[in-house]
């Protein structure tokens, strides 16, 4: 329920924590726009080279094996179906990742390779995606329906 405010949270902590502890003031503001621009779900533009690695690292951690990994844990702590047996890749019906696991890939793990702020990022990204297509095409010949 809080998930688009979760990064302003962890934001706002991490601040009150660093001033705890005597941080310097005047990084203070740079390491909150960091951290709150982080988040997908947040939308918020990142405005240093900073706030782009730090959303970059962390979209990089949703892509590849390890990404494949949390989409499925994520998907069966939900109690969500693997996918539609019928029609897994969505060749005749809408995407619908609230739904089935899968379908996750294509509404938004597979495009976030498009979204990453710095050359290094996409570059990492774009071959952890390749890697997850990989995947999902062996998956499909696996359940009999060839991607």
């Amino acid at each position: 329920p809080l998930r688009k405010q979760a990064s302003r949270l962890a934001a706002e902590e991490a601040v009150r924590f660093l001033e705890s502890v005597d941080y310097p003031d005047d990084l203070l503001p740079q390491i909150y726009h960091a951290i709150e621009a982080h988040s997908f779900s947040a939308n918020i533009a990142t405005e240093t080279l900073e706030a782009r690695i730090v959303q970059d690292a962390d979209r990089l951690e949703a892509v590849g094996a390890v990404g494949i990994a949390r989409c499925f844990l994520t998907g069966g702590a939900m109690g969500t179906p693997l996918y539609e047996p019928s029609d897994p890749f969505a060749k005749q019906r809408d995407l619908d990742d609230r739904r089935y696991t899968l379908d996750h890939f294509y509404c938004k793990l597979l495009g976030l390779a498009d979204t990453m702020q710095t050359d290094a990022g996409r570059a990492e990204a774009t071959r952890r995606t390749d890697y997850m297509r990989e995947f999902l095409q062996q998956l499909g010949h696996e359940i009999g329906h060839p991607t």
